[in-house]
């Protein structure tokens, strides 16, 4: 790869970049995975404590928690955590 021509994959001009972007790519990746891995753990987990509480008589959402979640990420992430606590949310407890 020369100066003048761009690696389609990365968009970088200079092949030293293109390698640097590569490298930081396959991490980005597996924090993608661990990521997925996670959320559909933690909408497990929120399925059966859902499922636990309407079995003993208990409500089907308890939105003090759910309050108490979407702040933590609001606090850690501003604006953008709001939407991040809500699909977690949604994604443990499917659409209301």
């Amino acid at each position: 790869m020369t100066a003048d021509t761009l690696d389609t994959t990365t968009g970088a001009a200079a092949s030293e970049a293109a390698t640097e972007i590569r490298t930081i790519r396959e991490r980005i990746d597996e924090i993608d995975q661990a990521l997925i891995d996670l959320w559909l753990e933690r909408a497990r987990l929120s399925q059966e404590v859902g499922r636990t509480r309407m079995a003993s008589g208990g409500t089907r959402l308890v939105l003090s928690r759910e309050r108490e979640i979407v702040e933590r990420f609001r606090e850690a992430l501003g604006a953008d955590g709001t939407q991040v606590a809500l699909l977690l949310l949604r994604a443990g407890r499917g659409p209301l």
